[in-house]
């Protein structure tokens, strides 16, 4: 029995489950059936949601012992941004708590009330952002999904992981439900109290096959790597992001998509819902393409229909016309060069040795990644495997490579991994 399989055994005995006793494997072992988990531990905590309420949170979280347990909702494809509506902690001595960010919006006291204290989540790039802008940011943390990726779990859902790792059954029906909706519906807020009720039993889980596996140092590397990371800058022309963007060739039709793009991303921000609500991608790649005559014109295309009222129709027409009075010096350029090597596609063309020192890095580190049962993106990101074999050092020795795979901000368990091989790849094309 694993090391996971213990804690998934201990657990269920503590809490009366565990699997009929004619249900065992070849050798002998008891195959744990899943435990579907209906109900937290103390039941429904009360949502969190003014001064008060807040400061006695605040008090408990602080007097609690040990990491805390910390997940936050937001209403993607519903509201505007990406804001949290729901924050969930857990910590022993504590107990779990629901916090509405709606009624709190600074939960700052909170998050210097955990200051020094391990936060577990699961994605965790996921939730900083909307945590951070709340007050709320780890200055250590342990993300369960990514430590599934490094042990090498096929899936890592949080789902997922907490059945085949501890051996319940999460009901995750109301994850892209709109956690704006107020008040909250109570099945909501108890799958809400669920998805942090088991996440430190994960976490000790899979701390313990980490470190059966000798991968403990590198997800603690990880780990640090996130919590230390900025806040990402904002996007530069995010209007090219739109899907569709690829099928606009000309610089007026794309004039076309900012303006649209900026137009809906006005009006999806003042009242507060989603861009998509309001018009779709489709839509504004049809308009870029039919470059419309007048507002019948773009009645006809799709997304500007029936339901559509007029007033409608010219607000998104007078966004086109914008785009066709625009003088050619204020017309986008075609999108900028990104910065680093050409698409690996081009390779071949542009530079043959290249191409072939390529080819070679990716098949030495794919055999490492699977030596190692790890992603190959988790052993080294292809951007910098990429950029490498670009632009290689002018020694191809251990040393160069790895300062090189430094500078990418390659972590050092990845350098010490992944050096010996790509040094021999890169030496078989030098």
């Amino acid at each position: 029995m694993t090391d996971a399989q213990e804690t998934a055994a201990d657990l269920r005995t503590t809490t009366g489950g565990g699997p009929p006793d004619d249900m065992v494997s070849s050798d002998g072992l008891p195959i744990p059936l899943p435990v579907p988990l209906l109900e937290p531990r103390e039941g429904i905590p009360p949502v969190v949601a003014d001064a008060d309420a807040l400061a006695r949170v605040v008090a408990a979280f602080a007097a609690g012992t040990g990491p805390v347990a910390v997940d936050a909702e937001r209403a993607s494809g519903y509201r505007y941004g990406q804001r949290a509506y729901l924050v969930q902690l857990r910590r022993e001595g504590a107990g779990s708590a629901l916090i509405d960010p709606v009624g709190c919006p600074d939960l700052s006291t909170l998050g210097d009330a955990l200051s020094g204290t391990e936060w577990i989540l699961h994605a965790a790039t996921q939730d900083l952002p909307c945590l951070r802008d709340i007050g709320m940011a780890p200055t250590s943390l342990f993300d369960t999904e990514l430590a599934g990726r490094l042990a090498g779990f096929p899936r890592v859902g949080l789902g997922a992981m907490v059945e085949g790792v501890l051996g319940y059954v999460l009901e995750k029906g109301h994850s892209a439900v709109d956690w704006s909706t107020r008040p909250l519906p109570e099945p909501w807020l108890r799958y809400a109290a669920l998805d942090v009720e088991l996440l430190v039993d994960l976490r000790d889980a899979l701390e313990k096959e980490l470190d059966r596996q000798g991968k403990l140092e590198w997800a603690r590397q990880e780990f640090d790597a996130i919590a230390a990371a900025p806040p990402a800058p904002p996007r530069k022309d995010p209007w090219r992001r739109t899907s569709g963007m690829h099928k606009v060739r000309r610089r007026r039709q794309m004039a076309v998509v900012r303006e649209l793009w900026e137009s809906r991303d006005r009006i999806a921000q003042r009242r507060d819902v989603s861009p998509g609500k309001v018009l779709g991608d489709a839509a504004i790649v049809e308009a870029a393409l039919a470059m419309p005559l007048n507002a019948q014109a773009l009645s006809a295309l799709p997304g500007y229909g029936q339901r559509m009222g007029r007033r409608q129709l010219e607000q998104w027409m007078a966004a086109v016309e914008r785009a066709k009075a625009l003088p050619e010096n204020e017309l986008p350029q075609p999108g900028a060069t990104p910065a680093g090597p050409p698409p690996p596609r081009s390779w071949a063309d542009k530079d043959p040795v290249a191409a072939a020192r390529l080819a070679a890095a990716r098949t030495a580190v794919s055999a490492l990644a699977e030596g190692l049962n790890l992603p190959q993106e988790n052993l080294i990101t292809p951007d910098t495997v990429r950029r490498l074999c670009w632009e290689p050092p002018l020694r191809l020795d251990a040393d160069a490579v790895a300062e090189t795979l430094a500078g990418y901000g390659a972590r050092p368990w990845q350098i010490e991994q992944v050096t010996p091989a790509l040094v021999e790849a890169l030496a078989v094309t030098a």
